[in-house]
This record gives structure tokens, C-alpha cells and sequence, in this order.
């Protein structure tokens, strides 16, 4: 789906008003900056759009679908047969596997952005930023030694609470984080594991907590990572959290 094609598809359905440009070309997908139609609440919107699977940087993707049931047999033959109609299901898998996962979490009050709609393809979104630049990844930006501490503790809650409603992030890192005025959002969550179901969702939150820990450090907070993720995962064996 090309930006037009989505952007026809969001202004059909009363959306966005306008396409204002382009915010990030990644190996995943294109974002691209949207005027928003009042009703949404909102004056700007994310419009991101999942490029095909060959040219993803997951193309090694059974870590995150391990445990993935295809309840309609049609659809579940399909994939395991890889025609056509298999490989579709699979693109459209993960944007909607992205946008239940930010429905979840923004219901539950994590640092994500509101989803607003989703069709094939592509998602629409809160945007974080203004008109004139988008929000910095957490990477590009040096905290001052009174935020560090509090950043840190809140992406780790938002780990916890995550874990809470059955999701794992599975590629947090700082360059997964924005931060704008003051504020941590975590975005990028196509390949956000159930821990109910995946076997490998214990490693996967272990490499989350280790990635944002070991950032960290260059602000001088050394923290127990192994210990931590331990600890999380224990909790949601015996429903501590």
C-alpha cells in the first residue's frame, strides 16, 4: 500500500484532512505526517505503513510467532503453504497484531500512542512531536541527572504493566522510545509476544530490561537487569503482578 493508497482510505473514512510529509523511512515502514480531522481529537496524526515482508528487517519472524494460533483453517493452510492469499495474511497479521497491542496498552495506560484506526497495511496514530519536528528517539537526546533516574523507572513500570495485560514489547531499546516535553512514549510493537503462548517471551522481556538497563549506565545508574527480568517474569507465573 503506497501513502496515497492509505491516505485515500483514512480521508474516505473521515480521518485526516490533509498528508503535511514524510517523517520516517525505516526498514519496517513509512511514516508519514497527517492533518487529523477534528472529530479525532486530535490536530495531527502518524500514518504509518508496513513495507512487504522481503524487505522487513524481521524476516526471521518465527521468535515472535511462535505460538501464534490461525483459529480459520483456510487462512492457516494458506500460510503454512505460503500462497498468495497466505502471504497477505501474514502482512496484514502484523499490522493489526500492532494495533492490538496498542489498543491494550493504551487502555491500560502505558506510555503509547492512542491508536486511532487500522486497515490493511497501515496504522493511524497519535503523534508525538509538533508540526515543525517529531519527537527525538530516546537515543538522540541527553537527559539532565534529575530525569535519568525517573525515565528509567517509568519505562520499566511500563515493562511491568505491559507484562500485566499479556504483552512483551520484544524490541524495546532506546531507539523504540521518544521523548517529548518532559515525557517517554514506547513505540514500534508489530512483534510484541503473548507470554501465555510464546515459548520465547521470557528471553525476549530478559533482552527488553537488559536493552534499557544497560542505556542507562552512561547516565551512571547501574541496575541488577538479569535480576529484574527474573523477577517479572516469576511474577507473572504466579500472578504477582
Amino acid at each position: 500500500m503506497s501513502a496515497n493508497e492509505a491516505f485515500d482510505h483514512f480521508f474516505s473514512e473521515g480521518y485526516v484532512t490533509d498528508l503535511v510529509r514524510p517523517l520516517k523511512s525505516g526498514k519496517e515502514a513509512e511514516v508519514i505526517l497527517c492533518r487529523a480531522n477534528p472529530a479525532t481529537g486530535a490536530e495531527l496524526l502518524a500514518l504509518k505503513m508496513y513495507r512487504p515482508r522481503d524487505r522487513r528487517a524481521f524476516r526471521n519472524d518465527h521468535l515472535y510467532k511462535a505460538g501464534r494460533v490461525i483459529l480459520n483453517g483456510h487462512d492457516r493452510r494458506a500460510v503454512a503453504k505460503k500462497t498468495r492469499h497466505g502471504r497477505a495474511f501474514d502482512e496484514a497479521w502484523w499490522t493489526f497484531h500492532e494495533w492490538e497491542a496498542l489498543q491494550t496498552l493504551h487502555e491500560a495506560g502505558a506510555d503509547v500512542p492512542r491508536p486511532v484506526a487500522a486497515s490493511e497495511g497501515a496504522l493511524l496514530m497519535e503523534y508525538v512531536g509538533d508540526e515543525a519536528s517529531a519527537a527525538p528517539q530516546l537515543r538522540q537526546v541527553t537527559l539532565s541527572p534529575s530525569e535519568a533516574k525517573p525515565v528509567l523507572d517509568r519505562l520499566l513500570w511500563n515493562v511491568e504493566l505491559a507484562l500485566r495485560h499479556n504483552v512483551v514489547h520484544a524490541d524495546l531499546s532506546a531507539f523504540n522510545v521518544l521523548w517529548w516535553e518532559g515525557r517517554p512514549t514506547i513505540i514500534d510493537l508489530p512483534q510484541a509476544v503473548d507470554p501465555r503462548s510464546n515459548p520465547n517471551a521470557s528471553e525476549l522481556l530478559s533482552r527488553d530490561v537488559a536493552n534499557i538497563c544497560t542505556y542507562f549506565e552512561r547516565y551512571g545508574l547501574r541496575s541488577r537487569p538479569e535480576e529484574l527480568a527474573r523477577g517479572l517474569w516469576m511474577g507473572f507465573l504466579f500472578a504477582d503482578l
